[in-house]
């Protein structure tokens, strides 16, 4: 019978008799079949799990894929061969122009030299006569280099965006590009190669409203398809990517550095291809496209200001493709009253006085762009792009080519005195400048930033508008103001717009409010004098006197107004014959007393520091004379 004594022995066992205690950590413990015992995450990721996890998910997916394969099949071509017009419109309704005819030749392949046919595929889809319709590897690389944070780019082929083209619209969702994979496969299976290379050339859009490569060929050429060489080609090709970026009639220094940067790129890869003879290429040269033919029935400024509306829209999100297609109402923040008023000033100023043969020569030579809006909301309410869009192409409100000359030192100065409230730096050097201008809205990436020299002559290119944005931002406080001259873009359901124009604190306010206060002592009391209200301007001609400026403003309007020189035959820059400051001054302060009319004065806004300011009492009622800093609100 056992007692407690036999429980003791059982309990008590010799040391050599007990099971060794398990002193491994966790993960390393072995069950009763001698293999290691997992715990944690590790019990249910294994190598053999994982695989298994990996087999289910590709049998899940090419479940899926099938599934959709068979069930999506190829549409009908979209809306796009029946694009509609898009309609613009003042911002009181009233109707500026309706754009939208498709110009568009088909052509055959075989009308295509084959020069011009393998630039389009060394530019888009080297794999293009192996690959099965889609590149996995390049939608991969794209998906890597979105991630990346390089930009989106969808690796699609020639056959995909034939697709997008021809079939599908050109929305960026998912469901959107799971379509056109699987219809892409489907088409290449059908279709020939040369089929697909026919289609996408008929389909892709070139800008210019130009619509397949025959038009394009028109548009940018003068000449047919069928008499393009390799280097037009290649040119064409490289456009497809950014048509109104990369158009170089309108393209931006750094624009057409980077369209001639992918020009190259295709005729390189052409000769990787063995497509082009290597000492063939290396004598190769750019070549220029001649000036465009603006759209019938945009003559005037309406042309200027679908093509500023446009521009803003694609800069937007909207892409080209989807404003050609048409259907769109798009109204803009023109105010008409205010249109017809700065048109009527500036013709008058250009060619007003102008008499006798050399003085019509001279005033031919003479070029202008103006830009106004509202500082509150950066609203453009008029522009100006030059005499006529059917005889000038090139807006001279938004062309960005020409020195600013002095009217870049309120910049320098806010750039100083930002440093100081900032307790940053106070001695202005380039950084801190270069920093500012770009705060302030400037495109920075051109010449003029390098050195002290070239800062302080203003030597770096801005647009009328560009300028029109950075004053507009000492108006507003300090806050930059970008300009915006689309009010709403509808079409059906969906809509469009720019983002809201008035953004970050570029400067302090302080700072600010001190460089109006300095524009009102340096140019603001004599303009005043004219409009008969507090204003703040500043005038100058450029270093190389091929541009005279004046951009002023007043609490309510800020309107930049530029004189440019050109040989309008040889498409280039030229010294004013009457480079006067004055002469832009009269232009500013006669559209802007018309403009603002029996308006009562605005008054600007002076915080404490900003010091006492003066106002041309001789021209405004003493009634309405601030004392001290003036009345703060506007």
């Amino acid at each position: 019978m056992a007692g407690p004594l036999t429980a003791l022995r059982v309990r008590f066992t010799p040391d050599s008799e007990q099971t060794p205690r398990d002193t491994r950590p966790p993960g390393r413990r072995r069950g009763a079949n001698g293999r290691r015992k997992r715990t944690g995450i590790r019990r249910f990721f294994t190598w053999r799990k994982l695989l298994a996890y990996v087999a289910g998910l590709c049998a899940l997916l090419i479940g899926a894929f099938t599934v959709l394969y068979y069930s999506i099949d190829i549409p009908r071509a979209n809306a796009q061969a029946k694009a509609q017009s898009n309609v613009y419109k003042f911002s009181d309704g009233t109707i500026l122009a309706r754009t939208g005819e498709i110009n568009r030749e088909m052509v055959t392949l075989d009308r295509v030299p084959t020069g011009v046919q393998h630039a389009f595929v060394a530019a888009e889809n080297k794999s293009f006569y192996k690959d099965s319709g889609v590149d996995p590897m390049g939608i991969l690389r794209g998906l890597v280099n979105t991630v990346a944070g390089k930009g989106t780019q969808g690796g699609s082929t020639i056959t995909q965006q034939y697709v997008k083209n021809y079939y599908l619209s050109q929305e960026q969702t998912a469901t959107r590009k799971i379509k056109e994979l699987v219809i892409s496969l489907k088409v290449d299976q059908r279709n020939s190669k040369e089929d697909i290379l026919a289609g996408y050339l008929n389909t892709s859009y070139f800008g210019r409203v130009a619509y397949g490569v025959q038009a394009a060929a028109r548009a940018y050429y003068a000449k047919d398809v069928d008499d393009l060489t390799v280097e037009e080609g290649a040119y064409l090709a490289a456009l497809v990517q950014a048509p109104s970026q990369y158009d170089w009639a309108v393209a931006s220094p750094k624009a057409k550095r980077l369209v001639t940067q992918r020009w190259n790129y295709v005729l390189d890869n052409m000769v990787d291809m063995h497509w082009l003879d290597p000492a063939q290429r290396k004598g190769m040269r750019f070549p220029v496209p001649v000036a465009p033919e603006p759209a019938p029935g945009l003559d005037g400024q309406a042309g200027y200001l679908v093509d500023a509306a446009r521009n803003e829209l694609i800069s937007s999100g909207v892409s080209e493709q989807e404003l050609a297609a048409g259907g769109w109402t798009i109204t803009l923040t023109i105010d008409p009253a205010k249109q017809r008023v700065l048109e009527e000033t500036m013709r008058q100023g250009l060619d007003g006085s102008a008499k006798g043969k050399r003085a019509r020569a001279d005033a031919a030579a003479t070029q202008g762009g103006a830009v106004s809006l509202d500082p509150e909301n950066g609203r453009i309410l008029a522009l100006y792009g030059g005499r006529d869009y059917t005889r000038h192409y090139l807006s001279n409100a938004t062309r960005g080519d020409y020195q600013v000359g002095p009217v870049f030192e309120p910049v320098t100065a806010a750039s100083s005195l930002d440093a100081k409230m900032r307790n940053g730096p106070t001695a202005g050097g380039l950084p801190e400048v270069k920093r500012t201008a770009g705060a302030l809205g400037m495109d920075t990436d051109g010449g003029g930033f390098d050195t002290k020299e070239s800062v302080g002559l203003g030597l770096m290119g801005a647009s009328p508008l560009k300028m029109a944005g950075v004053y507009a931002s000492f108006d507003h406080q300090g806050k930059r103001v970008t300009p915006s001259i689309v009010k709403s873009a509808r079409r059906g359901d969906e809509t469009a717009g720019p983002p809201e124009a008035v953004g970050d604190q570029a400067i302090a306010p302080a700072a600010a409010q001190l460089i109006t206060r300095s524009l009102i002592e340096d140019g603001g009391t004599t303009a005043a004098r004219a409009v008969k209200r507090p204003a703040a301007g500043k005038g100058g001609v450029s270093d190389d006197k091929r541009a005279a400026w004046y951009v002023g403003y007043t609490p309510d309007l800020v309107t930049a107004i530029a004189l440019f020189g050109e040989d309008a035959e040889k498409r280039k820059q030229i010294p004013l014959k009457n480079a006067s400051v004055q002469r832009v001054a009269d232009l500013w302060s006669g559209y802007t007393d018309r403009a603002l009319g029996d308006a009562p004065p605005a008054w600007f806004e002076f915080g404490p520091g900003a010091g006492a300011v003066p106002v041309p009492t001789e021209t405004v009622p003493a009634k309405q004379v601030p004392s001290g800093t003036g009345p703060t609100a506007r």
